[in-house]
């Protein structure tokens, strides 16, 4: 499946013979990589993740302000550009993830260990510094290179539940003093900047995405990977560091690799989709009103709010890498409302993101430009092109897995949500498992984001094919 898609499933022995001269990781402080072992770090994660990007604390100053500190992990340091290592990283361009196991971009000797920011180890790292007013503005920006240390691995639902009151403090946190204090400030500031970017347009959308639950080595079910407090805390940093990477690169008169979503390519139907609900939205697309439609709809109906907020995404299109060089505006991201974004805090999973490292770190040495411009389009377009072939190879590993679950099912009937339409075909999600198959017959006038009945008719494990009839009721 995987070369199915033009991926290279395995490292070449090159990167191998590569990968056994690496040495251990280099921590030195010195002249330019500054010190900041001592700050309480932490990581905030999945429970069984181990490739480690980023570290976050906090700093409350006497102004009322408060200075967070978002720290990368220095990928850069260990895989040089053009290595043999690089180029299979170039060549993915992503880890992809599917239930069946993990195709990292880099050797898991790097990922989950070298290049890490695992618990307990000193690592190198970009330092992004970020002085937050209360409001949700970044009055200041800072970018260095440090040696830090995670204090604390922790996991989003832990320190979800704890943070939302219903569990006592996990014990790794618990372990550290201070760290309870030190997570809460950082859930304030993250609410504040969340707060801002919603009252400038961002979209709220709540998605479900599904988990493969295992019994033994045995596929036990598929179930929804709900959001929480902890993941969005993590979320409204990252979209705040990565605005400050690219102001960054452009003041310092770099390129850079942003992340775009364009205005959506079917306003008209999220304008029919909102009228079907009784709400009017404007005939041009407008993120704002968009925006508060979907808080209205959050609010007015919480439990068909995932089915809303997925025929929004689909409607609003794919986002895109595009290069942006200083003088020329991109497009900026509908999605976030904020026109300076890039990817830069996932480079263990992420090539865009070991590009801006690469980028950032020339700047801050006031080096030359590690790539030309038009090398910078080029992999703007095939990142782009491999994040939608790594997309369709983790759908179709989910397909087949709910394909064997609904094997038995063949003939019942579901509730659904029409989710694509096009010449390609119309394609529906029913709730449990929440996967979606193709209608296959009777999707003569369906639309995205019409409520439909359909009738599981076939199933095809091997190919990830799972096939609906529409039906009355």
């Amino acid at each position: 499946m995987m070369g199915e898609r033009g991926f290279l499933a395995d490292f070449s022995d090159a990167a191998r013979a590569e990968l056994d001269r690496v040495p251990a990781a280099p921590v030195a402080p010195g002249a330019d990589v500054r010190d900041l072992r001592a700050r309480l770090w932490a990581s905030i994660d999945n429970d069984d993740s181990r490739d480690l990007d980023q570290l976050s604390v906090a700093e409350p100053v006497p102004s009322g302000t408060v200075k967070i500190f978002v720290a990368v992990a220095d990928v850069d340091t260990l895989v040089t550009e053009g290595s043999a290592i690089d180029e299979h990283a170039r060549h993915n361009t992503t880890s992809v993830y599917t239930a069946g196991g993990i195709f990292p971009m880099l050797p898991e000797r790097l990922s989950t260990d070298l290049t890490s920011l695992g618990e307990n180890e000193d690592r190198l790292a970009l330092v992004i510094e970020m002085t937050i007013d209360a409001d949700g503005g970044v009055a200041a920006s800072e970018v260095s290179r440090a040696v830090v240390r995670n204090h604390a691995k922790l996991s989003y639902n832990a320190v979800a539940a704890w943070l939302d009151g219903r569990v006592p403090a996990p014990a790794p946190v618990s372990a550290v003093r201070g760290m309870d204090e030190q997570l809460r400030v950082q859930d304030r500031v993250a609410q504040a900047l969340r707060k801002r970017r919603h009252e400038h347009g961002a979209l709220e959308l709540e998605t479900i995405q599904a988990r493969a639950v295992f019994d033994g080595d045995v596929l036990a079910d598929l179930r929804p990977d709900e959001p929480n407090r902890a993941k969005a805390l993590i979320e409204d940093l990252m979209i705040a560091a990565n605005g400050v990477t690219a102001r960054y690169l452009d003041g310092h008169g770099f390129p850079s690799l942003r992340r775009v979503l364009r205005t959506p390519k079917r306003w008209e139907r999220i304008v029919e989709l909102a009228a079907g609900l009784g709400e009017r939205l404007p005939g041009d697309p407008d993120a704002g009103a968009l925006g508060a439609f979907l808080a209205r709809r959050r609010h007015a109906d919480p439990v068909r709010f995932p089915d809303l907020s997925l025929s929004v995404v689909k409607l609003m299109g794919s986002g895109e890498y595009v290069v942006e060089v200083p003088g020329q505006r991109s497009a900026g991201h509908f999605g976030l409302a904020v026109r300076d974004y890039t990817h830069s805090t996932a480079p263990n999973r992420r090539f865009p993101d070991l590009v801006t490292q690469r980028l950032l770190k020339a700047a801050l040495a006031g080096r030359a430009l590690p790539y030309a411009t038009a090398e910078l389009e080029d992999l703007a377009r095939h990142c782009t092109e491999k994040e939608d072939d790594a997309d369709k190879v983790e759908r179709q590993v989910r397909k087949s897995a709910a394909a064997l679950l609904l094997e038995p099912r063949i003939g019942q009937r579901f509730d659904a949500l029409v989710t694509g339409a096009s010449e390609k075909g119309t394609w529906a999600r029913i709730v449990h498992p929440p996967v979606e198959g193709k209608v296959v017959r009777g999707e003569e006038g369906l639309d995205v984001g019409d409520r439909v009945r359909v009738q599981l008719v076939a199933t095809d494990v091997e190919r990830g094919y799972i096939d609906f009839a529409r039906v009355s009721g």
